[in-house]
């Protein structure tokens, strides 16, 4: 058994499917990670999905599942809840805590029935960042439910699998009496990314983690691509366990998680530049044109020029950047 010391684990699958794969997960876990009072069993039961003819959840026959889990293991359990007449159901069936989803988030009005619904009766209540990058509404949703309770956690699940740092470093700053979690599932959206994420974030100022795990992953009704299996959660426990675990230069460790955020889109901009560069190579040499066009070149180089200047750098930085940029460029269309 393995564990992380002081902190909150949130895991389980992203969606109840069955009776079985339900507590199937949930044993997996307790022998993977460990029994202990910071282990927490996740599991959605209404799911809103983009598109209708996905799978839905299981609704409220998933409550009593959740209760099994909570008499078999000893377990606390949560859901996710998006109307009050959900949470009503979710606190009569005794499930411990509550989550608002990204989705819900984006809807304050819908934030303050829950919140008016909810009270101070569950154990406490999470709350999701919404998918935009707001960080004031997120603060304000955590705050619309301090009204009831201190038991108020902010979930990190960051905005279109991008982290956002910065939006939890000022929802720590603004409500530090609120538990701040990763959630690196949908934060990189696929299960490959959820190890770097963690490990990135064991530097950081967090109290726990929510990830979904699933004991076949491929065969999940939902979020099959972001789940990991308790296995693989173990192995990334291990090795989080091996670093040191010193935030006192949290402010430190926030810019560096900014800065690597940055060169990341930054990358990724230039990889998608790269690849628009090949599909008009193509189309140019079906067209018989030539890669270069000097009169192109020029008007791209002087509005960058013009840029250089409003954002206060040197023309000649950004003139190197761009010539190399451009000769990357023709030598993919080439």
């Amino acid at each position: 058994m393995v564990s992380l010391s002081g902190h909150i684990l949130i895991v389980g699958p992203c969606a109840a499917e069955s009776e079985q794969q339900v507590l199937e997960t949930a044993r997996a876990l307790q022998e993977q990670v460990g029994e202990t009072e910071q282990l927490i069993f996740r599991a959605g039961l209404w799911k809103p999905r983009s598109s209708p003819d996905t799978f839905q959840g299981v609704g409220e026959q998933g409550l009593a599942w959740l209760r099994k889990v909570q008499e078999e293991t000893g377990l606390k359990v949560a859901t996710e809840v998006s109307t009050p007449e959900q949470a009503e159901a979710a606190l009569a069936a005794g499930i411990n805590y509550l989550w608002i989803g990204a989705r819900t988030a984006a809807n304050p009005i819908q934030v303050q029935l829950l919140a008016d619904t909810i009270r101070n009766r569950a154990e406490g209540v999470w709350v999701k960042n919404p998918v935009s990058e707001d960080a004031a509404l997120w603060i304000g949703n955590v705050q619309r439910f301090m009204h009831y309770s201190p038991q108020v956690w902010a979930i990190h699940r960051g905005c279109n699998h991008h982290p956002c740092w910065e939006m939890a470093q000022r929802m720590q700053e603004h409500v530090p009496e609120a538990k701040l979690i990763l959630d690196p599932s949908h934060m990189g959206g696929t299960a490959d990314k959820v190890e770097q994420l963690m490990l990135q974030a064991a530097h950081l100022p967090y109290d726990g983690y929510m990830v979904e795990t699933h004991p076949h992953p491929e065969a999940a009704l939902s979020d099959a691509q972001q789940q990991i299996t308790p296995q693989a959660l173990r192995n990334i426990l291990q090795q989080m366990a091996t670093l040191p675990q010193d935030t006192t230069k949290a402010t430190l460790q926030w810019y560096r998680a900014l800065m690597d955020e940055v060169d990341d889109r930054l990358w990724d901009t230039l990889a998608e530049r790269m690849q628009l560069s090949r599909r008009i190579g193509e189309w140019k040499k079906t067209q018989g044109i030539a890669a270069v066009q000097p009169k192109r070149k020029a008007e791209i180089l002087n509005r960058r020029l013009r840029w250089a200047e409003q954002a206060g750098l040197t023309a000649e930085t950004v003139q190197n950047i761009w010539e190399a940029i451009h000769a990357e460029s023709v030598r993919e269309q080439e």
